[in-house]
């Protein structure tokens, strides 16, 4: 790929991750047959909906100038260490989701993981996670099933994806990441703490390589306090040069969980400040 091209990487543009309108939710002829007869998003961050609708909006505008667009995808199964299904509490009974868990509070006996088998490498996993300063283990809704409504991409921006293939008589990329239930998967480069037994939550060579060939590369997706925080942090260590004027954020195709708005300001704070392009849908063109 030329360097002189643009790249666009859209980050979990997922229908678990938008506040879609009811309007937007999906409609049964016979709901009373289907085994989830309402189906809405499981982890929906405010503003969501409308970022994504602001992306689709600036994918359509700047087809031609688009290069190449790769899209990742936060991909779960029930059973993850960060998820409700894997743990409990001392009295046996359910983890409410949104709970942070840390190797103090399992040594303790406060939190334990479902399969007492699996303690020791829950507390392995807990050990490493605090000791290299990441994200506090948090126990989220089960969200982005894979093969559910909800791993699905926001139609706005599919549409607009597909508009572009068929335009461009190319092929948008799909990463996946999440899969592996023993780790934490926020950045699509690489796992919080990478599996050794699983060589796909280690450094993704290959999806750096191929953004790190690009002209200009633009990153916009959901959230910005969590999943495109770290892919970009990543990218950015793995830049191999310390001009990051090629790099923009469109930040109003991007929006913080909800508590986590210190984080979103932190990022866009810390981004500019070595370099990275911090600009808007309207301002950015192509």
């Amino acid at each position: 790929m030329s360097h002189h091209s643009t790249q666009l990487l859209i980050i979990d543009p997922q229908n678990d991750f938008c506040d879609l309108p009811d309007n937007w939710l999906p409609a049964y002829s016979n709901p009373g047959m289907h085994p989830e007869p309402i189906l809405a998003p499981v982890l929906p961050v405010s503003g969501a909906h409308e970022d994504m609708l602001r992306l689709a909006g600036w994918i359509a505008a700047h087809a031609a100038g688009i290069d190449q667009i790769t899209i990742t995808l936060d991909s779960h199964q029930s059973y993850d260490i960060a998820h409700p299904a894997f743990w409990q509490q001392r009295n046996g009974a359910s983890i409410t989701p949104f709970t942070q868990i840390t190797a103090a509070q399992v040594r303790a006996g406060e939190f334990a993981p479902r399969n007492s088998v699996e303690l020791a490498r829950t507390l392995a996993y807990l050990d490493q996670l605090e000791a290299q300063g990441s994200y506090t283990l948090m126990v989220w809704p089960m969200h982005c099933e894979i093969g559910s409504w909800g791993h699905g991409i926001h139609a706005s921006v599919l549409k607009a994806c597909r508009d572009w293939e068929e335009s461009q008589l190319r092929a948008a990329r799909h990463v996946f990441k999440g899969m592996n239930p023993w780790t934490e998967h926020y950045s699509a480069i690489r796992a919080e703490v990478p599996d050794p037994q699983d060589p796909e939550t280690g450094l993704n060579t290959a999806l750096l390589a191929q953004l790190r060939a690009s002209g200009t590369l633009v990153i916009a997706g959901e959230a910005s306090s969590h999943c495109v925080r770290a892919t970009t942090e990543h990218i950015v260590e793995n830049w191999g040069s310390q001009d990051f004027s090629r790099i923009v954020l469109l930040t109003d195709c991007m929006s913080p969980v909800g508590g986590f708005e210190s984080a979103h300001t932190d990022f866009l704070q810390r981004m500019q400040a070595i370099g990275v392009r911090c600009e808007t849908s309207v301002s950015f063109g192509l």
